[in-house]
């Protein structure tokens, strides 16, 4: 079968696609006929080497994907040959066929597509765990969301929707603000012509409840200072040290020099709390995420959540598929599929 794979690290040209022998699923293992993949700004950051849970190239990225069971391991009970099923893993999943644990897998709701069922793990696990297990959002609240309109955002723009009353700030360059307004963003603001801090400011003086940090550096630090008293920052990502197709050891070095540093005492003064969280250091946390995509699913089956998806690519095309990420082109979810969608094949053959 076909797979992406990295190849080292550095530039778009370091994925290829290559043909993978595999095997039959192990013992409590299903292998997924794979229909539809997520690309995530983890699998942006590991192409370039900064992503500390990629194992080394060569290797298969992708942390999500969705597709059909079609065939099950010894000692598997809970899962049938032709169930839908979404899979979370640390990585491997950009390919036609995987073979996942059992407790990896989890079932699609109805009526629910492959891409937006492979649009839905990584951003939505993210945006609920930060916004509720971490920020105790609560009616009447504020919350700042960085990159607003990318995964996580959109993920935490409808998520905040389902809690009465939050005003949202949002920030995102100036063409997105329409569609983030349409998605129920009180305040967008265009970060690359403004001060985002100053913008909040004027609107509410104290600042905000909780801001979702997926940069890092010395923008950790302003979000800390936008935080209202018993405010909560929570940081899960280092988005600052993208700048180009490669690593940057310069933009590296800065993000290094202004990362924000407190100690407990400080804290105490402030009555502010920081946290952290990584989606990739919970693998064995199955019951945990497994209690948050069960909550996902009702809220999707209610229609108070639908991943939206910004483009679908196909796996020759994955440059063009990081490319519009990286440039931070995309309204919602980047999606890859193994093979072009088939209005395209037609025409191809005409």
């Amino acid at each position: 079968h076909r797979a992406l794979v990295l190849t080292g690290f550095g530039g778009y040209d370091k994925l290829k696609v290559q043909a993978r022998r595999g095997g039959g699923p192990r013992p409590g293992e299903v292998s997924v006929r794979v229909r539809a993949c997520g690309l995530n700004f983890a699998d942006l950051m590991a192409r370039q080497g900064l992503y500390d849970r990629l194992p080394p190239p060569p290797v298969c990225p992708g942390m999500e994907c969705a597709g059909t069971v079609q065939a099950l391991g010894d000692g598997v009970r809970d899962r049938q040959v032709g169930d839908k099923v979404m899979v979370l893993a640390r990585s491997g999943l950009w390919q036609e066929v995987v073979n996942v644990p059992v407790s990896q897998t989890f079932l699609m709701p109805e009526g629910m597509s492959f891409e937006e069922a492979a649009a839905l793990l990584v951003n939505y696990i993210t945006a609920y765990m930060i916004l509720f297990d971490f920020g105790n959002l609560r009616p009447n609240q504020s919350v700042l969301i960085h990159m607003a309109a990318g995964g996580v955002g959109t993920a935490a723009i409808q998520l905040c929707k389902t809690v009465e009353n939050v005003t949202i700030f949002g920030t995102a360059s100036a063409s997105k603000h329409d569609s983030l307004k349409e998605g129920g963003v009180t305040h967008p603001i265009d970060y690359r012509t403004m001060d985002y801090a100053e913008e909040v400011r004027k609107i509410s003086p104290k600042g905000v409840d909780i801001v979702l940090d997926p940069l890092g550096g010395s923008d950790t630090s302003k979000a800390f200072n936008l935080l209202k008293p018993m405010g909560k920052l929570i940081t899960y990502g280092v988005a600052n040290l993208l700048t180009g197709q490669k690593k940057n050891l310069m933009a590296m070095a800065k993000t290094w020099w202004n990362q924000f540093s407190i100690n407990a005492l400080q804290l105490l003064h402030q009555n502010k709390a920081v946290c952290g969280y990584h989606l990739g250091y919970m693998d064995e946390e199955f019951e945990l995420v497994g209690s948050v995509v069960s909550k996902l699913v009702n809220l999707y089956t209610q229609g108070k959540i639908k991943p939206k998806i910004d483009s679908v690519w196909p796996f020759d095309q994955v440059a063009d598929a990081m490319r519009q990420m990286q440039e931070k082109k995309n309204v919602g979810k980047v999606i890859l599929v193994p093979e072009a969608p088939k209005e395209e094949s037609k025409k191809e053959e005409n």
